[in-house]
């Protein structure tokens, strides 16, 4: 729907919210340029406060139009308590999180870990996830804006280590040079989160070198399509 500023998107607010009064936030994306990209980075708050919040894992997550968030909920917690059985936190292990987003597995893994850190490219994501780290008391994480490629391979060439590392990119998968660096920062553990098993399948490849895959589990985010989401685990070989 194309809409007017001013009084067409008071009109369309007001007919939105009497079909559904629990929404409580509206928010246009505006793409001026004709660009074919999903969104855009200007957005102008219609109604609420322009972001959402939602609990997931017993924690609260805010999320804005810009930042990643599963759409699923009841599958995401199966999802990510997967990825948390198969990391095996004691609460002493210091924890990698790389595409963290909104900081959704960072935080939750940070509940049964000793220090935690989140890598995220998207500005917007990385400013819900430090308000998210305040609002649920997580004083042992912080995060980095940046690509987690180059920040890996910068935090490899300094000989830093981690116990575990999670990482859940977008369906593209992850790029060799983040995938080489990781295995330099030689964490104990990778658990993988992929919501495309053929990037999978290739990322793997890479990664076997330096590393078994001890498990693999798939969860059904998306009923009724052939979309899958897989989280796999992987130890030092």
């Amino acid at each position: 729907m194309r809409l007017q500023y001013g009084r067409d998107n008071n009109n369309f607010v007001k007919a939105l919210l009497k079909e559904h009064p629990e929404i409580t936030t509206v928010v246009q994306n505006v793409n001026p340029d004709g660009i074919p990209l999903t969104l855009s980075s200007r957005n102008i708050i219609l109604y609420g406060k322009g972001y959402i919040e939602d609990t997931l894992c017993g924690m609260k997550f805010r999320i804005s139009p810009d930042s990643f968030y599963q759409v699923n909920p009841v599958q995401c917690e199966k999802l990510y308590n997967t990825a948390m059985e198969f990391a095996g936190l004691t609460g002493n292990e210091t924890v990698f999180d790389a595409y963290c987003g909104t900081g959704t597995i960072g935080l939750i893994a940070s509940k049964n870990a000793k220090q935690t850190l989140g890598v995220e490219l998207n500005k917007s994501a990385v400013k819900d996830a430090v308000s998210n780290a305040k609002a649920n008391g997580a004083e042992n994480i912080y995060f980095l804006c940046g690509d987690a490629g180059e920040i890996a391979e910068d935090m490899a060439k300094e000989g830093e280590k981690f116990d575990v590392a999670f990482l859940d990119p977008p369906r593209a998968g992850s790029s060799v040079k983040f995938l080489k660096s990781l295995i330099k920062l030689s964490p104990k553990k990778i658990v993988y989160i992929s919501c495309n098993p053929e990037t999978l399948a290739r990322d793997l490849q890479t990664l076997t070198k330096a590393y078994k895959v001890k498990r693999i589990q798939g969860v059904d985010m998306f009923p009724h399509t052939v979309h899958c989401e897989a989280v796999a685990l992987l130890t030092r070989a």
